[in-house]
């Protein structure tokens, strides 16, 4: 059945909020016992200031970007749709370690656990945005999707522009940024990262880490890239050669991005290749910071 995400979140929120009143009012009131017990009513202070009980309450961007973080981990194997807790959490975890806890499941995980992020629709069902809303329209159903899409913009302070465009903005600006402090600056989903003109990203997962990984983005993901550069390069300048005015200036502003994308992937390429050749190996026991400082500058910096 097919649901509205703005519905669960009042439903959270009403139920946040219970939770929140409850604990403050426990709180005052053992206040007042003291109080009593040790002479000191009027003396010290009953009420407590919310900023001072340990519990929160709900915020909509907050729970927003753990939804779409939850959506990652289901991409990765970490979690399913089908199954409480953690399904992938061992080193070198493959699909078919997810397929052996979850035969059939209602949201598949990626096979690869390589996601794609980039400034465009440039890998179909594979690109991360197309992902996000696969996972909304399972999780959720069809008939509510572009409801809820919307939702998830406005909630990302996206209002006013198309859905798709803002999630994909915020996994291209944010989504690691916020992952970093989630895990205290030990990310499990590692963003390998060309540089500031998004020439090329991607996301991985470092429990699906396998020595051979960045090879495999390099030839199945950087090289496409490129290649969809120079198409989309060619096709620019067919367009300018009968363009005019405005267009003229758009289009030529469309070229300098792609040529200056397509160096920026270009040089990444060749520095993944110095990486892929090592086939470096990882160890989950040394712990995040040890093995992401392997990566050099291949990865994102971590913030």
């Amino acid at each position: 059945m097919a649901a509205l995400i703005a519905d669960k979140y009042a439903a959270w929120e009403r139920e946040c909020e219970e939770r929140f009143n409850k604990l403050k009012a426990n709180e005052e009131e053992l206040n007042r016992i003291f109080a009593e017990i040790y002479d000191m009513v009027g003396e010290v202070p009953i009420e407590v200031e919310d900023k001072y009980v340990s519990v929160r309450k709900a915020d909509l961007q907050r729970e927003i970007k753990s939804l779409l973080s939850y959506a990652v981990g289901c991409m990765m194997g970490r979690y399913s749709l089908d199954k409480d807790g953690l399904i992938l959490a061992d080193q070198g975890a493959t699909e078919a370690d997810y397929l052996a806890q979850v035969p059939n499941p209602t949201y598949p995980c990626d096979g690869d656990a390589i996601i794609p992020i980039t400034d465009d629709d440039y890998f179909g069902d594979d690109d991360i945005v197309a992902h996000t809303v696969e996972f909304v329209k399972v999780a959720y159903g069809e008939e509510t999707l572009e409801q809820n899409l919307r939702y998830i913009a406005d909630a990302l302070g996206g209002e006013g522009k198309p859905a798709r465009e803002v999630i994909r903005t915020y996994f291209l600006k944010d989504f690691f940024k916020d992952h970093c402090q989630i895990y205290k600056k030990r990310p499990i989903y590692w963003l390998f990262d060309s540089g500031k003109k998004n020439g090329f990203k991607c996301l991985i997962y470092m429990h699906r880490y396998t020595p051979d990984m960045i090879a495999r983005i390099r030839t199945e993901y950087v090289h496409a890239q490129q290649q969809r550069y120079y198409t989309q390069i060619e096709f620019v300048e067919s367009q300018l050669e009968s363009a005019v005015g405005s267009q003229k200036m758009a289009l030529q502003k469309r070229l300098k991005k792609l040529q200056d994308q397509l160096k920026e992937t270009s040089e990444y390429e060749q520095e993944m290749a110095h990486y892929a050749e090592q086939m470096i190996a990882i160890d989950l026991d040394d712990g995040v910071k040890v093995n992401y400082a392997k990566f050099g500058s291949l990865l994102a910096k971590i913030k």
